[in-house]
């Protein structure tokens, strides 16, 4: 059976083998690698998606490796900010997302970088005047369609003032204007309803009337419809007519964005070969974060039903507790793709000790969930897929940029960042640097009663795409092609 010490052993032994390129960055701070810095950005401040990562981190990216023209992909793109950051500098970009609410975010801000600007402004005009949430007759409209996990989330008067609302926008005549008017709800409605996100679940208000655990949630202000939804359609409108600054700082010729809705696991197998130029991503992190619970009210707003909720969990990468193996990926993927897939992933000594003890921990009934150990597995396994893919449509020698953090269960530590990086280097990719945040990130108060304070590692890695020399060098085994 697997120990801590025999797991910390590796990690030693693994941290050595890549010390050269562990770089703690001091340009770096978890203000700039999350949503925080985009707080003050017009465009990307309208929806607090609090999984992305800031504008300014992807401009500090492409000066450093050097991109400055050609094709970006994201593969995990959730509110498009590596993407419009990119476009504005003058590239051309892909992105794909499984959430509808990334896609919707996306979708507002292109409908308000196209020639339809004036007239949205316009509307929105109209909205703050009229105000319909106040005048409209509030019965007899449709309520918000729920889903089981929404059920009470607004106080009744909040409630039936965006059904107001909603239905005052569905008689937009101009479709990008309805757009944009039905997404300025969205944003509003965490700050309107009793509930918050906290990761791997939404947290409900003591006032909601729902059960509380142990520690009773006092959420604070819960703000009236009317003074969210008047300062989110004030500030959409601002940033479009500029008066908060540019929304778009376009160079002489901008990129391009589109974004595929749907998985990477489905989408990057049929994705053209040595397309791409860079890819800068941050995918979901081994962290149990479920991000179809945090993003529930969204999500029913959108039109998510309980069935396509279920499918959308089960199609992201593997990071709840609540996924299940996927049983497709061998003819998603290739037998070629997955038999070379299959070995970078079994070499990783580190992650078999370590899935091997989370197996143990369950089988002794000491896991708070059992399970930890399937998604752990499930997570790298898919990783090494969307990596092998990675290195076939990105062109010999560009740059992968990605986003993420290490994780620790049960006592063991987990760097997602060096097995990662391992993984890659079977892939034939050049593992150029680490860059390692001068702060990391502390477990959580549960393991460190347990095992002590430890402190994570917060990364971004950097590495290049396989030239045909390197591949050649890593062994026909891992040719890159199919």
């Amino acid at each position: 059976m697997a120990t801590l010490e025999a797991i910390r052993q590796l990690e030693t032994e693994l941290t050595a083998r890549y010390k050269a390129t562990l770089c703690v960055n001091a340009d770096l701070n978890r203000t700039l690698v999350s949503f925080q810095a985009n707080k003050r950005e017009n465009g990307y401040r309208w929806f607090k998606y609090k999984e992305g990562f800031s504008a300014n981190l992807v401009r500090y990216i492409l000066r450093r490796v050097g991109i400055e023209s050609g094709r970006l992909i994201d593969p995990f793109a959730g509110s498009g900010a590596a993407l419009f950051a990119a476009c504005a500098a003058g590239l051309d970009t892909e992105g794909i997302e499984l959430l509808p609410v990334g896609r919707e975010i996306i979708r507002a801000r292109q409908l308000c970088a196209t020639e339809k600007k004036a007239t949205i402004r316009t509307a929105i005009d109209k909205c703050l005047q009229q105000r319909p949430w106040v005048t409209r007759k509030k019965s007899g409209l449709p309520a918000f369609t729920h889903l089981r996990i929404t059920n009470g989330a607004f106080p009744p008067e909040t409630e039936r003032a965006v059904a107001a609302y909603l239905a005052a926008c569905d008689e937009c005549q101009d479709e990008a204007a309805r757009t944009i008017l039905r997404f300025a709800a969205m944003c509003v409605l965490e700050e309107v309803s009793y509930t918050r996100k906290d990761g791997q679940y939404l947290r409900w208000d003591y006032r909601s009337g729902r059960r509380q655990g142990a520690k009773i949630f006092d959420k604070g202000t819960i703000h009236p419809f009317a003074e969210s939804i008047v300062r989110k359609l004030t500030q959409i409108r601002d940033d479009l007519a500029g008066e908060s600054g540019s929304l778009f700082s376009e160079p002489a010729e901008p990129g391009s964005v589109n974004v595929s809705l749907g998985s990477c696991l489905d989408i990057l197998p049929a994705t053209e070969s040595a397309s791409f130029d860079c890819l800068l991503t941050s995918p979901p992190y081994c962290n149990r974060y479920d991000y179809t619970r945090t993003y529930a009210l969204e999500l029913a707003f959108l039109g998510t039903d309980e069935e396509r909720l279920k499918e959308l969990r089960q199609a992201m990468v593997s990071c709840t507790v609540e996924n299940r193996e996927k049983d497709n990926l061998d003819a998603k993927f290739g037998a070629s793709v997955v038999e070379r897939a299959q070995h970078a992933f079994t070499r990783q000594a580190l992650l078999t000790q370590a899935l091997e003890y989370l197996d143990s921990q369950k089988e002794a009934g000491l896991l708070n969930n059992t399970g930890i150990p399937r998604m752990v597995r499930n997570y790298f396994w898919e990783m090494t897929l969307v990596i092998a893919e990675c290195a076939r449509v990105l062109k010999p020698g560009a740059p992968l940029v990605m986003v993420n953090d290490n994780v620790r269960y049960q006592g063991a530590g987990i760097p997602v960042d060096l097995v990662l990086s391992d993984i890659a280097a079977d892939f034939g990719f050049d593992v150029e640097t680490i860059w390692v945040l001068p702060v990391g990130k502390g477990n959580s108060s549960q393991q460190m009663g347990k095992h002590g304070r430890d402190e994570l590692r917060k990364c971004v890695y950097i590495w290049r795409a396989p030239t045909a020399k390197r591949a050649k060098r890593r062994g026909p085994q891992l040719a890159l092609g199919r």
